[in-house]
């Protein structure tokens, strides 16, 4: 099966790192590659869209023809140049998932819970709630909302993190089951485009489900040993040992080294 398509994570992947002079103009390097071997390119990323906007303008980053943002819970598509717009029917398939507690219900009745501060509005999506809290309560604050959505049998699941750039503790609430690797799933399915034909590659733990889904993927060198070493067992396991290929180059490097592999 021919690939045809590069889905990739953005920051510590796609994105230069700081600091590496390689990775710039291997990201001119790539957007040919991709053009050379007709593959279209795929974004699945935790960032919200505008955010992606920016970093594509920052970076000069390829335009894609299919972005996945807000951790999987915003699907869009770009047709014959145009804008990128939502695809409607996934936000239909999400909509059906917490139609009996929308988001704006959701978030009233998350109002009684101390310490939690509405991130910018950019940052919310109608599947996507997201606060900031003070990073040493975080546990304690995530544990009661978990406690919260039991009670109400609400439709959700939290995701919990600290930003390692301000330590703000940030709080994301999400339709259940929804995140990068499910979007990515849908869309496959959406498009009739098998697993073998899709080339994965990320860096980091919230790529680990899509690391391990079966598609060919690539671990760029500056992912941790212990991500390289689970991704490397799932495949064994699977007896997937042609679908993986551990870079011995950093982020946007590569994943261009993993392109060439992969298509030859």
């Amino acid at each position: 099966m021919m690939l045809k398509v590069l889905a990739t994570d953005l920051d510590g992947t796609l994105i230069p790192l700081d600091g590496n002079p390689d990775n710039p103009p291997d990201l001119k390097r790539l957007e040919q590659f991709l053009a050379q071997h007709h593959l279209e390119l795929l974004f699945v990323t935790g960032r919200h869209f505008q955010s992606v906007q920016d970093a594509i303008g920052q970076h000069g980053l390829p335009q894609p023809d299919w972005m996945i943002c807000d951790v999987g819970t915003t699907l869009m598509h770009r047709e014959d140049g145009q804008p990128l717009k939502v695809v409607q029917a996934y936000h239909d398939q999400l909509a059906g998932r917490i139609e009996s507690l929308p988001i704006a219900e959701l978030s009233d009745r998350l109002k009684g819970v101390a310490g939690l501060r509405k991130q910018e509005l950019e940052k919310q999506g109608p599947f996507k709630l997201s606060y900031y809290t003070d990073a040493a309560r975080i546990e304690a604050i995530a544990e009661e909302i978990q406690l919260r959505l039991e009670a109400w049998s609400a439709p959700y699941s939290i995701i919990s993190s600290v930003d390692p750039f301000n330590n703000d503790g940030l709080v994301d609430l999400l339709p259940s089951g929804v995140s990068k690797a499910f979007a990515l799933s849908w869309w496959a399915d959406h498009t009739q485009i098998t697993h073998d034909a899709i080339l994965f590659a990320g860096d980091s733990g919230n790529d680990l489900a899509a690391l391990t889904a079966g598609y060919r993927t690539i671990v760029v060198s500056n992912a941790a040993d212990a991500l390289i070493r689970q991704v490397s067992e799932s495949h064994r396991i699977a007896d997937w040992d042609a679908r993986l290929f551990v870079a011995t180059k950093q982020a946007t490097s590569g994943v261009l080294e993993g392109l060439r592999h992969f298509v030859r």
